[in-house]
């Protein structure tokens, strides 16, 4: 009885290890790939170690441990470093088949940073449009009548955006 037992824990754990490998061979791409060693491989790995361990166990002289053991820290450590790869993969923004999921604080901070980008971009033109060509008395001044030009060491009073000065202004 005990040797259909460990038949069977062997070819189930073949036929997932199986499984485990060619998914890691034939799927597309990275974040596909992680599930083939990460999870049927990791099934197929463990059924042979608690076969070996009940062989072991039940023709030599003690109880084998070992085998348990090493199948414990697999059930452990295959998660977890599956979950620092994909982490990992999604940091440096690998492409992958699926969409990859963005917060809605993300969508909401780009869509008001380009509408304050847009914002700025009109104002300015509006800007170059009025000012008149000369320049001296009709820069624009901070808070202390420096002109912004000299206040930011070299840029163009143009390219300061108008709440800036006004905030000056105003405190």
């Amino acid at each position: 009885m005990l040797e259909y037992f460990l038949s069977f824990l062997i070819l189930t754990g073949a036929v997932f290890t199986f499984i485990g490998s060619l998914g890691l061979v034939r799927l597309k791409d990275f974040y596909t790939r992680l599930h083939g060693p990460t999870k049927a491989t990791t099934l197929g790995v463990g059924c042979l170690l608690i076969a070996s361990a009940a062989y072991f166990s039940a023709y030599g002289e003690n109880i084998s441990l070992h085998e348990v053991l090493i199948t414990f820290f697999l059930f452990i450590t295959a998660p977890v470093s599956a979950h620092l790869l994909a982490k990992a993969a999604l940091h440096l923004s690998l492409p992958s088949l699926a969409e990859i999921p963005e917060n809605e604080t993300e969508d909401q901070e780009t869509s008001e940073a380009k509408n304050a980008v847009t914002e700025t971009e009109e104002t300015e033109k509006k800007e170059k449009k009025e000012k008149p060509e000369e320049t001296g008395e009709s820069q624009k001044t901070g808070s202390n009548d420096t002109p912004v030009s000299t206040k930011l060491a070299g840029t163009k009073p143009e390219t300061v955006a108008p709440h800036t000065t006004e905030q000056t202004k105003s405190s």
